[in-house]
């Protein structure tokens, strides 16, 4: 069994058709067609299921490739990581971070990130974790940082508490409940939530049986930062959102935070990796830099009348 072999199973999977696969490959599809049979009788069984317009992975096929995935993009990182400490500034780096980092910590990340690492190709997805833990299993995604998914993670995954959060209640800036200064004046208003969690909607809800208030009537579910801001603009929505949301350059004056009394709890931010798929020195430099760059300060701040806590206690909190 050669790397080869991966790849060519790993493209058929990804372009479900021998043909297409072999395009992608630069190979003839016969000679694609003569390796994959030849591979399938050294496992002792079918990788793929041939239909009409096709090919699908087989239950083994799946296992195949789910392993070759993770050993082509270790070989990827091994092969970075020894031209990155020989010197090189080449590479690839591809971070998942849910626009909580993305508003408070790429800013200050991305600077310094490039000009250590100036030839080296950055790819950030914007994303909740659940969306980005398929890549962060098979190594196609370094890491993730971002809001906590409040769920337990898988057990090659390893997560490590960057900050304590907030959360605030986020409107149009001419919105008509604007000035009030309770969840109770809010409880007739039509709310949006994001898919942050598994249960996004109990998360906000848990907010109104805290103080005894009946559940908000939830209208719009969305996994889009932009989906979301887009509705608050356009209507009389709300949402409760972690409080680096009011800070987007986009909506500055657009959005605004309703100053309710209650003290608005949210997941923490998180650092989340593979455990056994070390990072590049390119990788470890991009998450340092994200991990110290200092949130926005109405997120890091702590609620009037509390000590913040000391950088030595946040370094050695325990993820839930």
């Amino acid at each position: 069994m050669k790397l080869q072999n991966f790849r060519e199973a790993v493209a058929v999977a990804e372009q479900g058709s021998i043909r297409a696969a072999a395009r992608a490959l630069s190979v003839t599809q016969p000679g694609l067609t003569r390796s994959l049979a030849e591979l399938e009788r050294q496992l002792g069984g079918a990788l793929f299921e041939r239909r009409a317009r096709g090919v699908v992975p087989t239950p083994l096929g799946q296992a195949f490739v789910r392993r070759a995935a993770s050993i082509l993009q270790e070989v990827r990182r091994t092969r970075e990581e020894m031209e990155q400490l020989c010197g090189q500034t080449t590479g690839t780096v591809t971070a998942g971070l849910s626009i909580a980092a993305h508003l408070a910590l790429l800013p200050s990340a991305l600077v310094p990130f490039r000009r250590r690492y100036p030839d080296v190709k950055l790819h950030v997805i914007e994303g909740v974790y659940p969306t980005l833990e398929p890549g962060l299993r098979n190594g196609s995604v370094d890491f993730y940082i971002g809001v906590d998914p409040g769920q337990k993670i898988s057990l090659e995954l390893s997560r490590e508490l960057v900050s304590p959060n907030r959360r605030a209640v986020l409107c149009r800036s001419n919105h008509p409940l604007a000035s009030a200064t309770s969840l109770a004046q809010l409880c007739k208003a039509e709310w949006a939530t994001t898919s942050i969690t598994a249960a996004a909607e109990a998360e906000l809800g848990a907010a109104f049986e805290r103080h005894g208030l009946p559940l908000p009537n939830l209208v719009l579910r969305s996994q889009s930062a932009l989906t979301l801001m887009t509705c608050l603009l356009h209507s009389d929505l709300l949402a409760m959102v972690p409080v680096q949301w009011n800070e987007a350059a986009l909506t500055r004056g657009l959005l605004t935070t309703i100053p309710v009394k209650e003290e608005l709890a949210a997941l923490p931010i998180v650092a989340i990796t593979r455990t056994d798929l070390p990072l590049t020195p390119a990788a470890t430099h991009l998450l340092d830099l994200l991990k110290r760059g200092r949130l926005l300060q109405a997120g890091a701040r702590a609620p009037a009348g509390r000590p913040a806590r000391p950088a030595s206690a946040l370094a050695s909190a325990k993820p839930r």
